[in-house]
């Protein structure tokens, strides 16, 4: 790699930014997650106010832990990589610091409107009109600063990572825009365009893809480009990367309607929602054996590098999740596993798994190169905050699993004259030690990110503004 000075030199000031709100809004979120989870454990921390119950909080927390801590994930990495790799500067600095405060603005109105119970009360589209609005407008900047970057890139090729993010930045925009049509009646207050079984099925279709897109996809991109880079080996195979991209994106988009089985949906919409969901089992796979390849001939290195070893547990997490979630779409599966914790155990397969796990890796990778170090502070934190976030993962999706299936099965406990034979306070107190693992499991992984936290702040401080600056200034040639 040259040393010349580039005056191409990369932003990564942007990136800087986001990298660390990631880090704020992941304590901020999953601390939030540890609160609501100890209220089920004991219900007198709700404290008797509206605005601490379990309601409120619950999708503020869900806020934070998505578009707080996995958003500003997904806008760092993918400011960086599609600078990395296009080797060119980001096409509008203002526009990119517009993308940083715009977004840091609707996460602070979050955390102000649904405490107070203002709420569209749709799962993951919590969030009234006004703030819609900005996040439309705050992304719409986010898919011109990304987008006009790969217009303007100095390489013929577009790495795949930047079709999947790519790919993310726009469904993630339909998604949104569509879902939260509604009619404004007050400043506070709107009431959605769509009316009932059709509000539902509009409603999971954003749902489960911001799931599919957001959750999946974004972090796919991460995963093309920080696996191999930390593993020092290419992709395993460029061509699967190519038919993952496009069989993923194909299926995802239809699987919805699997969360509203035995309900007023049609039962053909629900049918499809469920082919589509066990289809979907093969291009994920492909994804997760393809990033799981890349360590032939590295394997050793786990050994020793435990931000490499939070990447490959994310896949793993992934795999096993979207083999979760394809079964759960079942029909009768679902019959056991549907409005019980089983659910959230997938989720957090999911989030906690996978969605956090390779967003800490692709962090700690980033910050040094960020801030003009050699590495991270201390290898040995990272390596304890990788246990606290797997044994905090495993109690967690554990406790979940073992309280779902208890719960589905004494729900539909009937006896011989056709009566229920246990009473639903009785399902609860059979869940009551499981809430207790579950609160336990999201205490470890909290603590790891307050580890982490410690960790970034010293390599941080031990930068000066030059050497920060100088990691900006890399040629271009070779950069990547």
């Amino acid at each position: 790699m040259s040393t010349a000075i580039s005056p191409t030199a990369y932003n990564y000031k942007v990136v800087r930014q986001f990298a660390i709100m990631t880090v704020v809004w992941g304590i901020l979120g999953m601390g939030l997650g540890v609160f609501i989870a100890s209220q089920l454990v004991w219900p007198e921390l709700n404290f008797g106010l509206a605005w601490t119950s379990f309601g409120r909080l619950r999708p503020l927390h869900t806020n934070l832990v998505i578009f707080a801590f996995g958003g500003c994930a997904l806008f760092a990495t993918s400011y960086y990589v599609v600078q990395r790799t296009c080797q060119t500067r980001l096409i509008s600095d203002s526009l990119a610091a517009f993308s940083f405060w715009g977004w840091q603005a609707v996460i602070v109105g979050a955390i102000v409107t649904l405490p107070l119970g203002y709420t569209t009360t749709k799962e993951y589209a919590e969030l009234e009109w006004p703030l819609a609005i900005l996040l439309a407008i705050v992304w719409v900047t986010y898919g011109l600063v990304f987008f006009g970057t790969i217009v303007k890139r100095k390489t013929k090729h577009i790495y795949v990572g930047n079709w999947f993010y790519g790919a993310f930045i726009v469904v993630t925009a339909m998604l949104h825009i569509v879902n939260h049509a509604s009619l404004p009646v007050s400043f506070f207050k709107s009431y959605s365009a769509y009316a009932g079984a059709t509000d539902a099925m509009i409603q999971w279709w954003y749902g489960h893809n911001a799931v599919g897109f957001f959750l999946t996809t974004g972090f796919l991109g991460m995963m093309y480009y920080f696996v191999p880079k930390q593993a020092e080996r290419p992709i395993y195979s460029y061509r699967l990367s190519i038919v993952h991209f496009w069989a993923l994106i194909t299926l995802y988009i239809w699987a919805g309607p699997h969360h509203l089985h035995y309900t007023a949906l049609p039962d053909w919409a629900q049918s499809l929602g469920m082919a589509m969901s066990i289809i979907l089992l093969a291009p994920s796979w492909g994804g997760m054996i393809n990033g799981m390849m890349t360590l032939s001939g590295a394997w050793h290195k786990l050994r020793t590098d435990p931000i490499l070893r939070f990447l490959v547990v994310s896949l793993a997490f992934y795999g096993m999740s979207t083999f979760e979630g394809p079964m759960m779409a079942i029909k009768t599966v679902n019959s056991l596993s549907h409005y019980t914790d089983w659910t959230i155990g997938h989720v957090h397969a999911g989030a906690l798994g996978w969605v956090a796990m390779i967003s800490i890796g692709a962090i700690y990778h980033m910050i040094p190169k960020l801030f003009g170090r050699a590495q991270m502070h201390s290898i040995g934190l990272i390596n304890t905050h990788f246990w606290l976030a797997t044994i905090g993962t495993v109690l967690y999706i554990a406790s979940m699993w073992v309280n779902g299936i208890t719960q589905g099965l004494m729900w539909r406990a009937i006896n011989d004259d056709g009566t229920l034979t246990y009473s639903f306070v009785e399902a609860l107190q059979a869940s009551h030690p499981g809430f207790i693992v579950r609160a336990l499991g999201g205490a470890f992984f909290a603590s790891g990110m307050l580890f982490m936290a410690y960790n970034v702040w010293r390599t941080v401080r031990a930068s000066n503004p030059a050497e920060a600056k100088a990691a900006e200034q890399i040629a271009v040639v070779g950069a990547h």
